[in-house]
């Protein structure tokens, strides 16, 4: 084989798809292909379409480095929205506008119904029927539950007479695909993200600023918390529970608590920072969660996209809270139960949504009777208000993490047996063995939990510092950055937790 035949077959190794390594914001590949992507964006910058089809071309080649040949789903979900949303401007029937708003639904639900719940909903009907059932060979493309969740937020809006439809195929396409959201969110709304759409391309200093500072902030949740307490540590006990005692499987679900936040808020951040860099604004979709002190607090800070999706296009489509109390705690449980199948085809997921929703109804209950306790007995006195606080905070973050014992478990059996550990096999001597043997999972689970807490002024006063730097500042920084990743990094790609949901 000759020196250009091994070149190529490199060239084909990096360019095309391997599901062995789905290409993520933390690779080295996307780096160095974002940097000529911003080279080429920057000499478009006042050319509108050319750079609404460049971005477009390049959201669907990173799509297809996700999930290979599937980027056609990605293409047929906005053809059809697009057209659909058009007809339902166009009519004026109320009947013609419910059927296309149905038939919008039905194709979006439909794409997700089959490449994530047909294996489940298979299984479920051949066990109540005393069937058999062979699972079928499905691959689930990356991304699949937020951009059909956004694309229908977009003919909903339509149909709601929110939003005017856009006249462009192309301009609907960039929102649908655009790259930076598109394969893990957050879910953008269209009314938030299409008025950006063909306005003057402006990154101001504080954009890039800030662009910076959020890309650098996720690429250090994600690929050096994340990555190294997941490998290192969380992997091994979440794998078989049973070879450990109780006291290893507590500290390693505290430990995916961590893991699964830095992963998935790193990645929001990533996806806020890129977009500020090419001039889009994106809203926060996570506010530190582990700071709330209720559950429904939490929903308020935690994966903020969808937990508001769920609210405005489920939760009050049901009725929200205007038939009563019992229709609204009934209607929080039947969301936050769908939410939990949204996240997997799983007994696991469906649990952990029902966990959820009962707990936001039992909240809702408490703060009415306790209201009239508050109108009767006036306020509780400032130091006795933050003791209740911090004991808020303390029973809200361990019963997340009580959940999460189901969610990140593969199977029913895993999550009782790992409560089982912690319940009766605890053995608390052997915490200080534990600490010494994995020192460095617990330093960075410190970090991570410290920096979690830290005051907002603190934060805010790091962003300023990032945003005040000299562009070489900013460069030298990132460059730093990316050398402790490569440092540290796994030999293996570690993908995005919710790539899978």
């Amino acid at each position: 084989m000759s020196l250009f035949d091994i070149d190529i077959d490199r060239l084909k190794d990096i360019f095309l798809y391997n599901p062995q390594a789905p290409m993520i914001f933390s690779s080295g590949f996307f780096l160095w292909l974002f940097s000529w992507f911003i080279i080429i964006y920057m000499l478009l910058k006042k050319q509108d379409t050319p750079r609404i089809l460049f971005v477009t071309l390049f959201s669907y080649y990173f799509y297809y480095k996700s999930s290979g040949t599937y980027f056609f789903l990605l293409g047929i979900v906005t053809v059809s929205d697009f057209f659909i949303a058009r007809w339902m401007h166009r009519s004026h029937k109320v009947s013609i506008r419910k059927l296309l708003v149905v038939l919008s639904l039905c194709l979006n639900l439909g794409l997700l119904c089959y490449f994530k719940y047909t294996n489940f909903f298979g299984e479920i009907i051949a066990s109540l029927t005393g069937g058999t059932f062979s699972a079928l060979d499905i691959f689930l493309p990356v991304g699949i539950s937020f951009f059909t969740f956004q694309s229908l937020s977009y003919t909903i809006d339509v149909y709601r007479k929110e939003i005017t439809p856009l006249s462009s195929l192309l301009d609907y396409a960039f929102y649908v695909s655009f790259f930076p959201q598109l394969v893990a969110g957050p879910i953008v709304r269209a009314r938030d993200f299409l008025p950006q759409i063909r306005k003057p391309l402006v990154v101001t200093q504080e954009m890039f600023g800030r662009g910076v500072y959020f890309i650098v902030c996720g690429l250090f949740k994600k690929a050096i918390i994340s990555d190294y307490i997941s490998v290192n540590f969380v992997e091994r006990i979440f794998a078989n529970p049973t070879l450990y005692s109780g006291v290893e499987n507590l500290m390693g679900v505290y430990g995916y608590a961590l893991q699964i936040y830095c992963d998935f808020s790193g990645y929001s951040d990533m996806a806020i920072g890129i977009a500020l860099l090419l001039g889009f604004h994106f809203n926060i979709n996570f506010d530190s969660p582990y700071k709330s002190a209720s559950i429904t607090e939490f929903w308020r800070r935690w994966h903020i996209s969808l937990s508001s999706w769920l609210k405005d296009y489920l939760y009050i489509s049901l009725g929200g809270n205007r038939k009563g109390k019992f229709r609204q705690y009934l209607n929080l449980i039947i969301t936050m139960f769908l939410g939990g199948l949204w996240h997997g085809a799983s007994w696991n997921f469906v649990v952990w949504g029902m966990f959820h929703g009962v707990a936001l109804a039992l909240h809702k209950g408490w703060m009415t009777i306790t209201k009239q306790k508050k109108s009767t007995h006036g306020i509780r006195q400032p130091f006795l208000g933050k003791i209740w606080h911090w004991f808020g905070v303390a029973i809200t973050f361990h019963f997340v993490c009580f959940c999460w014992i189901f969610f990140r478990n593969v199977s029913f059996e895993n999550s009782v047996n790992m409560l089982g550990q912690i319940a009766t096999n605890f053995h608390p001597e052997l915490f200080g063995q534990l600490i010494t043997g994995y020192w460095r999972v617990f330093a960075l689970m410190l970090l991570g939990f410290l920096l979690h807490f830290a005051p907002v002024k603190w934060e805010q006063a790091f962003e300023r510092n990032i945003i005040g730097l000299p562009f070489l500042g900013k460069v030298v920084l990132v460059v730093a950055l990316i050398y402790l990743v490569i440092q540290i990094k796994s030999s293996e790609i570690q993908p995005f937790i919710y790539f899978q949901f």
